[in-house]
């Protein structure tokens, strides 16, 4: 990797959250835990000089990759000349996805996300009706810790619950900072998702869901029943809190998502 940036004349750039993954070992982790066939169609962001682009090419039908520095697809574009199974598209991913809707059922994400974009596009792919069967992301581990949390714990929040209302946990194991090139200050995981087999809540509910989320998370310290009467009726919300099973003096790290989603259909 020195080589080539050194080659190419390339300084890295911080604010892209430019740490390249260079553990062979930690590589093949990364890819097993895709569980890719040869027909499976790949998302990778970010794939930088592409080391982990090569395991997802060896092990699936197709790769689109999406980079966003023009210096780094002129190197992907020599490297992978006469690779039919990649597609590389040079463009900043979450305006990629935001303008760009798509389909993505069937797909895989399998990606070493840069640290800046990590949360919102993972929150942008759980959060499409139509998002990849399954999410292999490689990000900081204060991240991975707040989207795996369960209710109850201190990392539990609006992430964790954003990307489980689609999708279920299946594991994540660390990667140490000295598996990356240049060493990033922090320790970074690897997380699998995997999409639910029937949704929580229909896909049209799911706004209100959001809405209710972000006003009972705004203030942690206050009850969340406080923070609800803003938009409905105390007469609503207690009816509500008593279909699920919710205390009236919780706090919303307390509520579990299955009564989240409770509240979300009671107060439909």
């Amino acid at each position: 990797m020195r080589l080539i940036l050194s080659s190419e004349q390339i300084q890295l750039t911080k604010s892209l959250g430019q740490n390249f993954l260079h553990d062979g070992n930690q590589l093949q982790k990364i890819a097993n835990a895709g569980q890719l066939n040869p027909t499976d169609h790949v998302l990778e962001i970010g794939p930088g000089l592409g080391p982990l682009t090569q395991q997802l090419l060896a092990r699936s039908q197709k790769v689109l990759a999406i980079e966003v520095d023009h210096r780094l697809v002129n190197i992907l574009r020599k490297q992978f000349s006469n690779e039919p199974k990649l597609e590389l598209v040079e463009a900043d991913a979450l305006d990629h996805m935001r303008s760009q809707p798509r389909d993505w059922t069937g797909w895989k994400l399998v990606a070493n996300l840069p640290y800046s974009i990590a949360s919102p596009l993972l929150v942008e792919l759980a959060l499409n009706p139509l998002g990849p069967e399954r999410l292999v992301a490689t990000l900081q581990i204060e991240v991975a810790q707040r989207i795996i949390a369960k209710s109850g714990k201190h990392d539990y929040g609006q992430l964790s619950l954003f990307l489980q209302l689609n999708y279920e946990p299946m594991g994540w194991f660390k990667i140490p900072s000295g598996s990356f090139f240049p060493e990033p200050d922090v320790d970074s995981a690897c997380i699998t998702l995997v999409r639910r087999p029937s949704p929580l809540l229909p896909s049209e509910k799911t706004p209100l869901f959001l809405r209710i989320v972000k006003l009972g998370f705004s203030q942690r310290r206050k009850m969340m029943l406080k923070l609800l009467k803003t938009n409905w009726s105390l007469e609503q919300l207690l009816s509500a809190y008593q279909a699920a099973g919710i205390s009236e003096q919780a706090r919303a790290e307390a509520v579990t998502l299955e009564q989240f989603v409770i509240l979300t259909q009671r107060l439909s």
